[in-house]
């Protein structure tokens, strides 16, 4: 009896998992704002629209940036690999995790590329003129 129990407590967790294999996937140019960011990659790990969160993997090459942004919500991203650097000239290094309230803007670049993990929850992100 408790064997099945388990066995099928198991079937539903494997049901409810998913597992993206980040190594296998391919980074699509990034285009998130409806015009492709030169320099800037992108995967898509999770998207839950009724309540506004998204979780990427930004990778930027050498060189790139992205455009100046204004956020509607929260965003939160985890710096992997590299160095980015904010347009007020803060430099976010490997292992850093930096929060961006709701209103602020920003844009930020790489020198040498990198790659961050990006957090957005509680709306998402629009492109300042």
């Amino acid at each position: 009896m408790i064997v099945e129990y388990v066995q099928k407590l198991e079937r539903r967790i494997l049901e409810k998992r998913q597992i993206i294999e980040i190594k296998q996937e391919k980074l699509l140019a990034y285009n998130r704002y409806g015009t492709v960011s030169k320099g800037l990659k992108w995967l898509l790990l999770s998207k839950v629209e009724k309540l506004e969160h998204e979780v990427f993997i930004v990778q930027f090459e050498a060189g790139s940036s992205s455009n100046l942004h204004r956020h509607k919500g929260y965003e939160e991203f985890y710096v992997l690999d590299g160095e980015l650097i904010d347009d007020d000239g803060k430099v976010f290094k490997k292992g850093d995790y930096i929060k961006f309230e709701t209103g602020s803007e920003h844009s930020s670049y790489s020198k040498t590329g990198c790659t961050i993990l990006v957090i957005l929850y509680g709306g998402t992100n629009e492109l300042v003129e």
